[in-house]
Parts: structure tokens; C-alpha cells; sequence
């Protein structure tokens, strides 16, 4: 029962996540993508700051901020590239992109966390990386053999390479403390990464002139796809482990398809279904797994 309890909050956490990309999407020309991302976590640092401190206080030793420093310096580096690449690709394309952080984080948690990936789970891998290669290229292999990423795809590309050892460092990391301060501080950390890089950028910014969407945009990515989804994948983890939550992100092509659908009454095309099937497929291969796995 708490398995499944787990595989439906990782399913809660899929949609909201999957939900923000066409959200970033719509707001990515708004404003630099540091300044973007540096909002996203100042706003969902604020929002959780209450529950932190009625709940565990804000005492956190260096050594833990650390720690959580490292966690996410992943995470950022990984949203500020999706900020920046959306700006010259689609959310389709990188939600596809993004089906291939469990095969990264599968390799990574070999070294890091002594997993094993075994026959199955490598079957999966290499099924979620030919469906997200037969979305991205639109199941036409003349562009595969063309190589015709655009620059966003490659940019996002790299963000996944650091996101694929969010999962992992999380495990490695993780000091029995509880979820929510873990998360907390997460979000904090990478506040001060941001600040850090946005230096003089910030003294330019006029927050009055910041549009209403924008604002309604960043509310959405800082409290459903950071603070919930920061806390569920990270108490998943503790169970499920780093591959088998992470193949939860396999499911974002085909919610973003279907979210596109809802919203805009978008057909998406048939030669990219079979893609789709693909790395759903994946998903459900990892996930027939043992729980002990």
C-alpha cells in the first residue's frame, strides 16, 4: 500500500512538472533566464520559509549547506537551461529531451549509489532514449542522420547532463533529515547560486514593469513543479530509488501532448505517437521492478 501511495504521488508530480513546460514556454522571452530562474526559487524559497520555521526552525549546520549547495547547483544549471533554450525550441522538444535524465541518473547512481541496473532496467534505458530521439526528430529518420538539433535542444541537453545527478547526490546526500528541510534548503542554495550569477543584472530588473503572466507563471513553476515536486521525488527516492523516480519523467512527452490538446486543441502528429508508446513503455519496464530493487 505505501508503494502505491508512492507511484500515484510520483504520478501527481509527473503532471505538474510535465505542466511547466508549456508555462516556461510562454514566459521565457519575458525576462533573462537567470533573473527567471533566481525568481523561481526566491518565490518558492518565501512560500515554504513558513512551514519550515513553525515546523523545524531554520538552525542547519555548514556542513549540511554543503551538501545541499552541491544538490542544487544540479538544478540550477538544469532550469536555467531549460529558461534559455525555450527560446528557440519547443516545450514538446524538451520534455522529450528530458525522458533521457533516468538513463543519466541510471549510470550516475551506478558510481554514486553502488545500483545495479540489471537486464530490465537497462532494457528501459535504452528504449527511453530511442523514444525521446524519435519525438525530438519527429520520427523521421532523415533528420536523425542530419543531426538537426536546433541550438535550444542542445542547450537544454547539457542541463540534463547535471540534472541526471540530482536524483542520485539526493540519496548520497541525505542525512536522515526530514524531506521538507531538505527541499527547503535545497531551494535556498541555489537562491544564493543565482544571485550569485546574476550580479549586476539584478540592479537593472524593474519589478513594477514585470507583466501580470509573467508573475502568474513563475507563481505556478515555484509552488507545483518546485516545492511539491521538490518534496515528493525526494521523499520517492528514499524508497523507489534514483532510476525508477526518474523514469517517472518519461510520461512528459505524451502529458505535454495531451496538455496541448486540453489547452489549445492541438493535434499532435501521428508519425510522433509511436514515440510516445515508446518511451511510456520505458516507464512501465522500470517500474515492473521489484520494490526492493
Amino acid at each position: 500500500m505505501q508503494f502505491l501511495k508512492i507511484h500515484l504521488l510520483m504520478l501527481l508530480c509527473a503532471v505538474l512538472v510535465a505542466g511547466s513546460f508549456p508555462v516556461v514556454a510562454s514566459i521565457s522571452h519575458e525576462l533573462d533566464p537567470v533573473l527567471l530562474t533566481l525568481l523561481r526559487f526566491l518565490l518558492a524559497s518565501f512560500l515554504f520559509a513558513p512551514l519550515i520555521w513553525f515546523r523545524y526552525g531554520f538552525k542547519v549546520s555548514l556542513a549540511a549547506l554543503g551538501r545541499y549547495s552541491v544538490i542544487s547547483a544540479t538544478l540550477v544549471i538544469c532550469f536555467w537551461s531549460m529558461f534559455f533554450s525555450l527560446r528557440y525550441t519547443t516545450a514538446l522538444n524538451i520534455s522529450a529531451i528530458f525522458t533521457l535524465v533516468p538513463s543519466l541518473s541510471g549510470l550516475y547512481a551506478m558510481v554514486l549509489n553502488r545500483e545495479r541496473l540489471g537486464r530490465t532496467r537497462l532494457i528501459a534505458l535504452v528504449l527511453g532514449l530511442i523514444g525521446a530521439l524519435w519525438i525530438v526528430f519527429k520520427g523521421e529518420l532523415s533528420i536523425f542522420t542530419e543531426l538537426s538539433l536546433n541550438k535550444g535542444d542542445l542547450i537544454f541537453f547539457v542541463g540534463c547532463l547535471f540534472m541526471g545527478l540530482y536524483t542520485p547526490l539526493v540519496r548520497l546526500f541525505h542525512r536522515n533529515e526530514p524531506m521538507p528541510v531538505m527541499a527547503f534548503w535545497v531551494m535556498v542554495t541555489g537562491s544564493l547560486w543565482l544571485l550569485l550569477l546574476a550580479g549586476s543584472q539584478l540592479t537593472t530588473i524593474s519589478f513594477t514593469d514585470i507583466p501580470d503572466k509573467l508573475w502568474m507563471g513563475l507563481l505556478y513553476v515555484a509552488i507545483f513543479s518546485t516545492i511539491i515536486s521538490f518534496f515528493i521525488t525526494q521523499y520517492a527516492i528514499l524508497f523507489l530509488g534514483p532510476t525508477r523516480v526518474m523514469a517517472y519523467s518519461y510520461l512528459y512527452p505524451a502529458l505535454v501532448l495531451f496538455l496541448d490538446f486540453l489547452l489549445k486543441g492541438t493535434i499532435p502528429e501521428l508519425k510522433i505517437l509511436p514515440g510516445v508508446v515508446i518511451v511510456l513503455s520505458a516507464m512501465f519496464v522500470v517500474q515492473h521492478r521489484k520494490n526492493n530493487s
